[in-house]
């Protein structure tokens, strides 16, 4: 009862149309019946809908939360644990869980009976030799809606909370041009800065790198190995941000001149600490954390919603293999409807249709 007033008090049902379907759907099926289900998503107002959609499948839920890399709203998890939640950390958490949804891969290592959905890129790294099964959420388009949409969306937000209104005719580096970085950077442009992004120019993948899709739009591109220019450029910069996905990626060069460039405006929107040891924390917004996370709603419900949709059906369809004794170790591929069903009732019910469509091509 109090996730319903919380939602119906916070968002209107357009913001979050595959969430909806599930837990409609679910509420009839119960595909998580009496399964112990873990969600260490970011807990802030929109994970709720996330929390909803389990429990009307039938999930028992325990919520995740690890301090050292996840970010939370302390008020939200206050309100969660006064309505008797469970709250856990990769310490203390129970050996009874089913299905651990992470992020990030904090909780790991931890001996799912069934399997993990790991909800971001940067979790990875410790899952490619998982002996469970493993599903990657962050692999499919849903994601791509996220980070590509609602990351961009909320680091100007931030920006803006913090004071920093003023961005037209502004000079911006955006070092990545990965989903994140792309995200910032067409949001920018659409706020009239001056973009310039920074990457790797060789031996690019074309399926994590959007490079081709920024400059068509016009949006500068520039060769992170070329360190006078980069260098330039920091020095003329008003702002900067950082989304390589690569923890302490940054040259001592490059610390340097962002030091000398006291009037520079600097963020990180990656997981990790991609400045590393010789940026002070101080010299950073957010001590180094994501910036999007000083905001209430670091990205809104309308974008993530796809894809807390498809980390959930991903975990049902989890459930659905173990049943059938058709399990694997390691990553496993998204499967292709399962995705293509969360994005149809995103465009067809939600309230960013179009937004939708244009990064799908």
């Amino acid at each position: 009862m109090f996730l319903e007033k919380m939602i119906s008090e916070f968002y209107d049902p357009s913001e979050y149309p595959a969430l909806s379907y599930l837990a409609d759907t679910w509420i009839q099926n119960k595909p998580f019946h009496g399964l112990n289900v873990l969600v260490a998503s970011p807990i802030f107002t929109n994970t709720l809908l996330q929390y909803r959609a389990l429990i009307a499948g039938g999930g028992n839920l325990f919520i995740g939360l690890s301090e050292k890399l996840i970010p939370h709203d302390p008020h939200v998890l206050e309100i969660l644990k006064s309505n008797g939640y469970p709250i856990v950390t990769p310490q203390d958490c129970p050996q009874n869980i089913d299905v651990i949804l992470d992020c990030a891969g904090q909780f790991s290592y931890l001996k799912p009976n069934i399997g993990f959905v790991e909800l971001t890129k940067s979790g990875v790294q410790f899952y490619q030799n998982s002996s469970y099964p493993v599903y990657l959420a962050d692999s499919g388009t849903a994601k791509k809606i996220e980070t590509i949409l609602g990351t961009g969306d909320g680091y100007l937000r931030a920006l803006k909370q913090l004071g920093y209104t003023d961005l037209k005719e502004k000079n911006i580096l955006v070092f990545g041009s990965g989903k994140v970085g792309a995200g910032i950077a067409i949001k920018a442009l659409s706020q009239g800065m001056k973009v310039t992004v920074v990457t790797h120019l060789r031996d690019r993948d074309p399926k994590t790198d959007f490079s081709t899709m920024l400059s068509k739009k016009g949006i500068s591109l520039e060769d992170c190995e070329h360190t006078e220019k980069v260098i330039n450029l920091i020095k003329k910069a008003q702002f900067l941000v950082s989304a390589t996905g690569v923890q302490s990626a940054y040259s001592t060069d490059y610390i340097k001149s962002i030091m000398e460039n006291e009037s520079l405006v600097v963020a990180n929107m990656g997981v990790e600490d991609e400045f590393g040891a010789e940026l002070p924390h101080s010299r950073v917004l957010n001590q180094k954390k994501p910036l999007n996370f000083i905001l209430q709603e670091p990205t809104h419900l309308k974008y993530i919603d796809p894809s807390l949709a498809l980390q959930l059906s991903l975990a049902k369809d989890l459930i659905h293999c173990h049943q059938k004794g058709n399990t694997w170790k390691g990553i496993k591929e998204i499967p292709t409807p399962i995705e293509q069903k969360i994005l149809t009732v995103s465009i067809q019910n939600g309230i960013i249709s179009n937004e939708i469509c244009e990064i799908m091509g």
